[in-house]
């Protein structure tokens, strides 16, 4: 088994490496002066096992090519297989036509890692579940759910805790993790979108006042659903509210909009990685799925379960 890496989420690439005990492939992963990607692969990986580690995140479209190019140089070097590993898969929001005339680009995507030469794809938390089914290879989907709820219990066992999905279609991921927090209550925040990028909170479902709300969803980007949510969620009587996103986007103004909001803490995980505003902030906090993305990397090359790591 053999580990490569792209230049989008070095940090996490480097710890699952170390949890599993191997070096990082050498690779050569640079650019032109005219910004094209060149791929060097400087040791043998005929017959090998290979993981290529890249977030397909800001800026997507660059960690897109250097994923593609990647996979490209290891199937021309005779890799045995490969599996693209995306701890953060971008284009995943455009699972469906919105209107007429529109794309769909996850499948796009989907079919552009296929072509390039991946036998296989492990992601965390897709947007959508069926985008599984926009690939046509093997496709492990993990869920952060795990390492959040061991999270919330080291941490706020004490409290009288409420889990809220932020929109009617976070529900199943709300529930998903109000079930390993021995049933704790749910509720759901309803909103009217207006237009692309905001969001207007109308009415909480369930009863929050005097509760510790625990918000959760799989990506934050403009940050504004979570912020109005928390605030709808104060407004009503909560206690506190936190948010818990897998993939911290967090584009533009979003860091200065959760550092003015009624959110006391936001929580992300390191699927995405991180730059200098976000580390600057005092009320966002990361928690690392090396360990998770470490094991389940383990398990597809031994040919043992992936599933069971969520029992």
């Amino acid at each position: 088994m053999k580990l490569m890496a792209g230049n989008s989420n070095l940090p996490l690439a480097q710890a699952i490496a170390d949890y599993l005990e191997l070096p990082l492939t050498n690779a050569n992963v640079r650019r032109f002066a005219d910004e094209e990607i060149f791929v060097e692969i400087l040791e043998n990986v005929r017959g090998e096992d290979v993981f290529v580690l890249q977030s397909t995140s800001f800026p997507a479209n660059d960690n897109l090519m250097e994923l593609l190019i990647m996979v490209d140089a290891l199937r021309r070097a005779s890799a045995k297989r490969i599996t693209a590993v995306l701890p953060y898969f971008g284009y995943a929001r455009q699972d469906r036509k919105p209107g007429p005339r529109t794309p769909i680009s996850a499948k796009l995507v989907a079919n552009l890692v296929t072509t390039a030469g991946a036998d296989r794809v492990l992601s965390v938390d897709l947007h959508a579940g069926q985008i599984q089914g926009f690939f046509d290879i093997p496709t492990d989907n993990l869920y952060a759910a795990p390492v959040m709820s061991a999270d919330i219990k080291a941490r706020f066992a004490d409290h009288n805790l409420m889990i809220v999905s932020p929109d009617v279609g976070g529900v199943v991921r709300a529930r998903a993790l109000a079930k390993r927090l021995d049933n704790a209550p749910l509720a759901i925040v309803d909103k009217r979108r207006e237009r692309a990028g905001e969001s207007e909170v109308m009415n909480i479902i369930g009863e929050v006042e005097g509760r510790f709300c625990i918000l959760i969803d799989d990506i934050v980007d403009s940050a504004g659903t979570l912020c109005n949510a928390a605030a709808a969620l104060k407004a009503a009587g909560a206690e506190d509210v936190i948010a818990y996103c897998t993939h911290g986007v967090l584009s533009g103004g979003a860091v200065a909009r959760v550092d003015g909001s009624q959110l006391r803490e936001l929580v992300i995980t390191d699927s995405i990685g991180s730059h200098e505003t976000i580390t600057g902030s005092a009320r966002i906090r990361h928690l690392t799925i090396a360990p998770l993305l470490a094991e389940a990397i383990r398990r597809i090359a031994d040919e043992s379960s992936v599933s069971s790591l969520f029992d």
